[in-house]
């Protein structure tokens, strides 16, 4: 039966290395880090993850701010907030949660945002020095996977690395993030995606699946051989009318089955999903110390 690698577990001892650090701040007589976070619209899952957010700070001792824009508001209003966001210097680091509403050009937003305050790791110029593996704003689901995969000391070196799905906020990032010359790295790295043939004749052969595909229990156990390792990145709402909220959070991988094969697995939820907000307090941090370096 597989390890579980415990997302929920290692995130709290994350943020409790954090408060250490802001308490010591504190004790020096310097202000604690700052995380603003812009949601534009009602959508239910994306007001739950800012709330999420918000709540980790609190934990730590951030200082965070929450900025509420109605849906119908207009990409001008929005660019005038980045730049408020951008011009004080109070504020260390701030997301504009996705997705935007579909009149808005998610590009030309993200783009507008300060590479320096840039926490997501979505700006150009933080994605370019990831890529050349330069000191950078790492994307927080990326380097929640790579966190977690080096807390529980797995060596990926000269290790065969399937990764499913190319999105630019999960998918190409880790991609670039495992064959990178690190201690979690050296892996040889296949990125296979929608149109992709013979799936499982890649999954087969894999010593560590990444799936962030969206497609619920779409990796089963007759995928993937026997002591692989698995991450899954899945976080979909499935129609479940026995439960109290009238869905259930699935994941990519089909647990029942994989477990029984794989050497380690993350849980969904309580994998990468507390992974990715640890994650996001630490880039913070690294973006106060930048604001601090600067002045």
């Amino acid at each position: 039966m597989a390890t579980i690698l415990d997302g929920k577990k290692t995130s709290n001892i994350i943020k409790e290395e954090i408060k250490n650090r802001v308490n010591r701040l504190i004790q020096d007589g310097k202000r604690p880090p700052h995380l603003a976070a812009v949601l534009v619209g009602e959508d239910g899952a994306s007001l739950i993850y800012v709330s999420n957010k918000v709540i980790s700070c609190e934990q730590v001792g951030f200082k965070s701010s929450l900025i509420r824009l109605p849906y119908e508001t207009g990409e001008k209003e929005l660019l005038s907030t980045i730049k408020k966001l951008n011009d004080n210097k109070e504020i260390d680091g701030f997301i504009i949660q996705l997705p935007l509403p579909k009149h808005m050009d998610e590009t030309k937003i993200l783009l507008k945002i300060n590479s320096n305050k840039d926490v997501d790791g979505f700006h150009p110029e933080n994605f370019g020095r990831m890529a050349l593996n330069m000191e950078t704003f790492i994307p927080a689901t990326p380097f929640g996977i790579t966190e977690i995969l080096e807390r529980y000391n797995i060596d990926l070196s000269g290790k065969h690395a399937v990764v499913i799905g190319r999105s630019n906020i999960v998918g190409r990032p880790i991609s670039m993030l495992l064959s990178r010359k690190a201690k979690v790295g050296n892996a040889t790295v296949t990125v296979i995606h929608s149109r992709t043939k013979n799936i499982e004749s890649f999954t087969r052969t894999a010593d560590i699946v990444i799936s962030a595909l969206g497609v619920p229990g779409f990796l089963k156990g007759n995928m993937v051989k026997n002591g692989v390792i698995v991450v899954d990145v899945g976080i979909t709402r499935v129609k479940d009318s026995s439960r109290l909220k009238g869905y259930i959070i699935k994941g990519d991988v089909d647990f029942d089955s994989v477990s029984k094969k794989a050497s380690y697995i993350t849980p969904v939820p309580g994998g990468v999903g507390p992974m990715t907000i640890a994650s996001l307090l630490l880039n913070t941090f690294k973006a106060y110390e930048k604001n601090r370096s600067s002045k």
